[in-house]
């Protein structure tokens, strides 16, 4: 790997001299401007704005512009002779425990390389070090024109260089939280633990981005000359959903993915719904019933049956049957259609 930087590590009188690497490196597809009409490209040439006329690199200088608009003047030489300790140097000034490096801060990353044989031991000391403590070194050093902060750690038998952002280039998140009060339930927090617990960790490196594969294979299939099927549009979002129904739905999404059998975590059903009303008192009304509505849904079938019995003996002209069948139905089921059957059998008679 080229390095982008030869210098020292400092710390107290120790120097080790070592190479600076980018550990990271960029994999975005970049695109070029080009004018649609033809396909040619899109170039941008430097011209001065005072006499229209195009410069050249080794012509372009630097200049600070102020307040008002004036451009004032800053050469190479003055930028050379302002006092910069950390030049050439990566000026440890603590050692700190990881914890207290806020995330926010971190920036670039790279690799620290011994530079030569006699930077071999100092190297490997600072390393042990730094794993025996579990600390981190915080340090000064100077990139590009301008002084950094930094923190070294270890990463297998390589110390690393995150580049830190200076506390002061950390915005404050005011107005960013939600400035309405929310009471979390604990059975979505126990849903929420458990889809937590369900996802589990994850092999870093399987980590792929989807995006920059398809649009791979987009170019490949352009250069072809074959045209790809458009994907389906992805879900719109923006809707207002059953927390507890997403929770426990995505719970049973994530244990069918890892193979698992996806069990009940908390309701009947799992499909993500809009946030609705929930009707409990609807829902529990038909499943009790009490001891007289029974009463009375049994006695409903005796009581037709002997309604028809005394019909069909009406017909016959017989209608002593028919009274004695009244009456023991009257005797048995002392309910409310006993006015009924009473009334029904002189109606009866008066036909015959």
């Amino acid at each position: 790997m080229r390095a982008i930087w030869n210098g020292a590590i400092s710390f107290g009188l120790v120097s080790i001299p070592i190479k600076l690497v980018n550990a990271t490196e960029s994999r975005s597809i970049s695109f070029r401007q080009i004018h649609s009409a033809d396909g040619g490209r899109i170039r941008y040439r430097k011209v001065c704005e005072l006499d229209d006329q195009e410069v050249s690199q080794a012509e372009i200088g630097k200049a600070y512009e102020d307040a008002d608009g004036t451009m004032i003047p800053i050469t190479d030489d003055d930028l050379a002779a302002l006092p910069l300790p950390t030049a050439k140097t990566i000026d440890i000034v603590a050692f700190v425990p990881a914890s207290e490096i806020d995330p926010l801060q971190m920036d670039a990353a790279y690799y620290l390389s011994a530079y030569g044989v006699p930077a071999a031991k100092p190297y490997t000391l600072l390393r042990e070090a730094l794993k025996r403590s579990k600390k981190v070194a915080v340090a000064k050093y100077a990139l590009r024109g301008r002084e950094r902060l930094g923190m070294l750690r270890v990463v297998g038998d390589v110390i690393a260089m995150h580049g830190l952002l200076w506390p002061d280039e950390i915005r404050r998140p005011e107005g960013v939280a939600p400035e309405i009060d929310v009471t979390i339930r604990d059975a979505e927090l126990d849903l929420a633990d458990a889809l937590m617990d369900t996802l589990g960790d994850v092999d870093m490196e399987s980590l792929h981005d989807d995006y920059r594969t398809a649009l791979e294979e987009l170019i490949a299939a352009k250069s072809e000359g074959v045209e790809l099927q458009p994907s389906a549009a992805p879900p719109a979002g923006g809707k207002v959903i059953d927390l507890m129904a997403a929770l426990e739905s995505s719970v049973r999404a994530a244990k069918e993915a890892r193979g698992e059998e996806a069990e009940a975590v908390g309701a009947e059903s799992g499909e993500v719904r809009e946030l609705k009303p929930r009707k409990k008192a609807a829902a529990k009304k038909p499943v009790k019933t009490s001891p007289k509505e029974a009463g009375g849904k049994k006695s409903t079938s005796p009581a037709k049956k002997t309604t028809s019995a005394r019909a069909s003996k009406s017909a016959d002209g017989t209608s002593a049957p028919a009274k004695s069948t009244s009456a023991k139905s009257t005797a048995k089921k002392p309910t409310a259609k006993k006015p009924t059957a009473k009334k029904a059998t002189p109606r009866k008679r008066a036909s015959a």
